[in-house]
């Protein structure tokens, strides 16, 4: 046995096996005792024990010995170390007072239990959803019938932040899907002949579709996120709470202003939006088939049905910035009392955004099928 370090020998004695305890058996001379211990064992039951070489013993010492060996808790086998016998015994008890490990349920029921609760957590999102529609509803009514009480100030914070602040990014971004949308239609139209027809496509894509489309999700990834940042950190910070004792509605003060500014200033994005990708398709229409400036305006509005599809985009873009914003704002008002939470909500209010967006878009696209529009 190496010095300061536990160790045991093992005795059989026609069945009856003595087990002599050596040196410390505490935290710091444990090492791999009990592992050794345990194999050498093979299972066998300690019939009496040896303690008159045990220099130490603490809980570890204890632990290790009750994991490898089946020793008694009687007094009279800890009768030459009374001390040790405490300590093996309170292990011992506390040892039986734990639970097993929980058995882990079949794959099959841990499946049908995860889709449970998905459907769960589905149908308490859309009641927390209706409750907050509800809410909406109500405090916008309320702000239409006193409209002194309107907080004139907010709503220009807002729409200075959710709108002129995201004019480079709308213009810039749509001027690519733009160019992009030219060079798809330049290169498939002229392969048979019909290049110029390019300019329609152009037309028909950016004003249809791409401008309010990009700007909505644009603004779903920006400005929704940012809403339910913003108030769910209210929210954490019981500021929203406060707002309610000193007798605010949290709706009239953080909900309606952020409401109306994209309310307004998303269709006026979605018309920057147009410029922009009109820009994108000009230039590569101007660069690839030598079209220029004033031959694609001609083409684009000597039909009349470019302003049909221009107003089908606007039209759009009021659904799309209620959605954007409504979500925002309900997900932050979700927001409980730590950060996760807070996260889980922002992340919440742009995926909802972005998937409410292209649901809309296919509604809207079926609906003005129906119409012939």
């Amino acid at each position: 046995m190496t010095t300061g370090t536990a160790g045991y020998r093992i005795e059989d004695n026609e069945g009856q096996v003595v087990l002599s305890l050596l040196g410390p058996w505490s935290a710091t001379g444990l090492g791999h005792v009990s592992r050794s211990l345990t194999e050498e064992l093979g299972g066998r039951g300690v019939s009496r024990l040896d303690l008159s070489g045990l220099e130490r013993f603490d809980t570890a010492g204890a632990l290790a010995l009750l994991q490898a060996a089946k020793v008694t808790t009687d007094a009279s086998a800890w009768e030459a170390n009374p001390q040790a016998g405490s300590i093996y015994r309170t292990v011992a008890r506390l040892e039986d007072m734990t639970m097993p490990p929980p058995t882990r349920p079949p794959a099959v029921i841990r499946g049908f239990s995860k889709v449970g609760r998905g459907v769960y957590d589905f149908v308490t999102e859309m009641m927390g959803s209706f409750a907050f529609l509800g809410r909406l509803i109500l405090a916008s009514a309320s702000a239409l019938k006193h409209p002194k009480r309107i907080r004139w100030a907010a709503w220009v914070s807002q729409m200075e932040r959710a709108g002129l602040d995201a004019i480079p990014i709308v213009a810039v971004t749509n001027f690519f899907i733009g160019a992009v949308v030219a060079f798809i239609g330049v290169d498939l139209l002229t392969q048979f002949g019909a290049g110029v027809f390019s300019v329609q496509l152009i037309g028909v894509a950016v004003f249809r579709e791409f401008a309010v489309v990009i700007t909505a999700v644009l603004l779903a990834g920006r400005s929704a996120s940012s809403f339910a940042a913003e108030i769910g950190s209210m929210k954490m910070n019981q500021e929203v709470d406060a707002m309610q004792v000193m007798g605010v509605d949290p709706f009239q003060a953080l909900v309606i202003p952020r409401l109306a500014a994209l309310l307004i200033m998303l269709p006026l994005l979605t018309f920057v939006a147009m410029m922009g990708g009109l820009l994108g398709g000009i230039l590569v229409s101007w660069s690839q088939l030598n079209l220029g400036p004033a031959f694609f305006f001609q083409r684009l509005l000597e039909d009349g049905y470019m302003a049909k599809h221009m107003m089908v985009g606007l039209v759009k873009a009021p659904v799309f910035a209620l959605v954007v914003a409504a979500i925002g704002c309900r997900q932050g008002m979700a927001v409980a009392g730590d950060v996760e939470s807070l996260g889980y909500r922002v992340t919440a209010a742009v995926v909802q955004a972005i998937f409410a967006i292209i649901l809309l878009d296919a509604v809207f696209a079926l609906i003005f099928i129906e119409l012939g529009i």
